[in-house]
């Protein structure tokens, strides 16, 4: 019962609170759908966090991505052999995780020590925050420790499949039970964020600025 409980109606609860609340806030709260700027507080360490973590974590997802959404069988057939993916899994992997981890610090850092910023920063921010922070670290310590203490795991045979069972509505919460704890953790913490999503300044991931490419220029003109 906690093993479908887990793995099958948390994923699925998630998700539905994920949809159904990115709806609610863009038809009744689109006002705040926005992430309020502190940069006008401080600047310096923003811009590193910043950088740093948005550097990583695009790389990290589609790696997610190919990782528990592409069969294996899949990968052969093209030509990645095993070899191939294990270097870019975990290598390259472990490279932006741990530029992401860095950013997620810097960010976190700021949040909490800088008592200007944690005055602008709602109870919300700081939990996503350090809700992030959490994510990005069991991702690294399983990349990075899990992986080579427990050689014998695949999660491309335990995770990946599961994953895609979500998918397509034919779950198999069996796949998760001899999953190391920290693979468990960072499944379990993704989802969570993903359930705090819509209510939090994550939404303005969707909000991407392409109007401004046609979009005229400002014209500035000095007065004397």
């Amino acid at each position: 019962m906690l093993s479908q409980l887990l793995w099958v109606i948390f994923p699925y609860a998630c998700i539905a609170i994920f949809i159904i609340g990115h709806i609610f806030r863009f038809k009744y709260d689109q006002f705040s759908w926005t992430a309020k700027s502190s940069e006008f507080v401080e600047k310096k360490q923003l811009m590193w966090g910043s950088i740093l973590f948005h550097l990583g974590i695009i790389p990290v997802i589609m790696g997610h991505i190919v990782g528990l959404g592409i069969p294996a069988n899949w990968l052969r057939a093209i030509g990645i052999n095993d070899h191939i993916y294990h270097i870019g899994a975990v290598y390259i992997g472990s490279i932006f995780g741990i530029v992401t981890l860095i950013g997620m610090l810097l960010l976190t850092a700021r949040r909490i020590t800088n008592q200007n910023v944690r005055h602008l920063s709602s109870a919300s921010d700081i939990l996503v925050n350090l809700l992030l922070l959490l994510i990005v670290f069991l991702g690294c310590y399983s990349t990075i420790v899990t992986n080579a203490t427990t050689p014998d795991f695949d999660y491309r045979a335990t995770i990946s499949e599961w994953f895609r069972g979500l998918l397509i509505l034919r779950p198999q919460a069996e796949f998760m039970l001899n999953v190391p704890l920290a693979f468990k953790l960072h499944v379990i913490s993704g989802f969570l964020i993903t359930a705090l999503w819509p209510f939090t300044r994550l939404v303005h991931v969707w909000s991407v600025p392409v109007n401004y490419v046609g979009r005229s220029h400002i014209i500035y003109r000095k007065h004397k």
